[in-house]
């Protein structure tokens, strides 16, 4: 078991995309970025990553048959020792949502995790449900980041990034089989609507945006919608396996420009500059993992 199988097992460079979920609800409820709220984002990252071991985990007879290159049933990873990763990672993050924002986070962060077991264990085994559940994930996340007892102002924030979550899980359903064209119709119509509210809900408020927030809300939905839509676009004319796949890897990587959207519409742009860098960090260890491949073909 080397350091590698263990970031393959956690699925290391999607970590990045919930790094901004506690951003988002913090910038909704007012909370300044700095201090030790720093914690948070890390809280997030390993409650993620251990939701991603417990997955492969529960998965590792089904993966056996279909994924057999993953690093349980290659052998590389036992299940026993990703059943402990999944269980310390949890235990962390729980641990650093408390040290991150007290108690008020580490009441939202106790069903979060709740949550990320039942679903790995027991709900993604359903399509409605399943969907219903990872959306609620995602969305108790960015409430973390707001704390118990300032959930309200954030409750906007946490229903668009649980609605791109459900609409993503329900297209990676098709993975392997296929999906169906109104699947892949209707989440493209999501993203549409849910781009609409991040937009429409700074234009109606009322407030005194400047032009630059302005400017930047509209460039940061744009990239959003512009990362994801294609490739739900093309699932839908075409559901087959490898479409739906790649709808599924554009809507988890179109993440984080949407959670700078909705940090932009609160008025927090250096919560959203460090989004803009964790982007493009993203996008250098993709492109390094694809020219390794390259160069070992």
């Amino acid at each position: 078991m080397s350091v590698n199988d263990y970031l393959e097992l956690v699925r290391a460079p999607a970590v990045l995309t919930v790094l901004g979920d506690t951003l988002a609800g913090g910038s909704a409820a007012g909370h300044a970025l700095g201090g030790r709220r720093v914690a948070l984002p890390l809280a997030s990252a390993c409650l993620y990553a251990g939701g991603m071991a417990l997955n492969d985990y529960a998965d590792r007879t089904i993966d056996a048959r279909e994924r057999p290159e993953r690093p349980i049933p290659s052998g590389r990873i036992s299940a026993r020792s990703a059943l402990a990763a999944a269980a310390g990672l949890t235990v962390a993050g729980l641990g650093l949502s408390a040290a991150g924002g007290g108690r008020p986070a580490l009441a939202v962060g106790v069903p979060l995790a709740a949550s990320i077991w039942t679903y790995d264990l027991i709900a993604k085994n359903h399509a409605v449900p399943g969907a219903l559940t990872m959306g609620a994930c995602r969305a108790l996340d960015v409430l973390m980041g707001a704390g118990f007892g300032h959930l309200r102002p954030a409750l906007s924030a946490a229903v668009i990034m649980g609605g791109h979550t459900a609409g993503v899980t329900v297209l990676s359903r098709g993975e392997v089989h296929g999906t169906t064209p109104t699947t892949a119709s209707g989440v493209a119509a999501g993203t549409a609507l849910l781009a609409s509210a991040v937009v429409g809900g700074t234009l109606q408020s009322g407030g005194k945006e400047s032009r630059n927030q302005i400017l930047a809300l509209l460039a940061a939905t744009a990239a959003y919608a512009g990362r994801c839509a294609p490739a739900q676009v093309r699932a839908a004319r075409n559901p087959v396996a490898t479409n739906a796949l790649d709808a599924t890897k554009a809507g988890i990587r179109a993440m984080v420009p949407l959670q700078a959207a909705l940090t932009v519409r609160h008025g927090n742009l250096a919560a959203a500059g460090v989004l803009a860098s964790v982007d493009l960090f993203g996008k250098l260890m993709r492109t390094r993992s694809w020219n390794r491949k390259l160069s070992e073909s």
